[in-house]
């Protein structure tokens, strides 16, 4: 059980459970753990090394093998695998579209959620992803599951591709999410869904910032 205060954001792809936990860290003062980013990470190099994707024992070997690293810095959390910065890297559309079958894997996930654990033991600390509330931090002191329709979360990457430049379908994008919602809510190891005692927040019709204030109003709520 950590012994800091921990803040547990779950949600779908595309819910914005990412840039929403990055700014309740920041006016919080808290440690943001990017879980997400682990997982891309690892499809990421897994697909560099012509790794089967499928073949999870190769995947286990690769994560232990490597050294992954999250630094946090003013402009949110840097990824590096061994020595090699690839925090713009694991946000490809081919990343995208596999990150949900890597982190499906058991062992896989084990020693993810082993990293993520130590991560937040001790520390105040706001994590993100789709199982912290339910299997990594079942304790957490504040647990969130944000959401938003399908439609409404792949305009919003659909938007956020455009922006960097991106080639972007937003019917493919509506797909692929509606694909990774099932295939993350299905799978039989510590599936995506909704913690008993989670607060629902549905963003469909929100601003971040409306999501923000409202998350930090749960937690000033909790620490009363």
């Amino acid at each position: 059980m950590s012994t800091g205060f921990n803040v547990a954001i779950d949600g779908p792809a595309g819910a914005g459970k990412s840039s929403v936990a990055k700014k309740v860290a920041e006016q919080l003062g808290f440690l943001y753990i990017d879980t997400g980013a682990m997982y891309r990470a690892l499809t990421y190099a897994a697909i560099q090394e012509k790794i089967a994707l499928d073949n999870e024992q190769q995947l286990v070997q690769l994560l232990k093998e490597n050294s992954l690293e999250l630094t946090p810095t003013e402009f949110g959390t840097t990824v590096y695998w061994n020595d090699s910065n690839i925090t713009a890297d694991i946000r490809s559309n081919d990343v995208n579209k596999h990150v949900s079958l890597v982190s499906s894997h058991k062992d896989v996930r084990l020693l993810m959620v082993e990293k993520q654990q130590q991560l937040a033991h001790a520390k105040n600390a706001v994590l993100d992803g789709r199982d912290i509330g339910t299997y990594v931090l079942p304790n957490a002191d504040v647990k969130v599951f944000l959401t938003a329709s399908v439609e409404e979360r792949a305009k919003r990457r659909h938007l956020e591709q455009l922006e960097k430049g991106q080639p972007s379908d937003l019917k493919v994008l509506e797909k692929d999410i509606a694909k990774r919602d099932e295939l993350d809510s299905t799978r039989s190891f510590a599936p995506l869904k909704q913690a008993e005692d989670a607060q629902i927040v549905d963003s469909t019709q929100m601003t971040i910032d409306e999501v923000i204030q409202t998350i930090l109003a749960l937690v000033k709520e909790h620490s009363v």
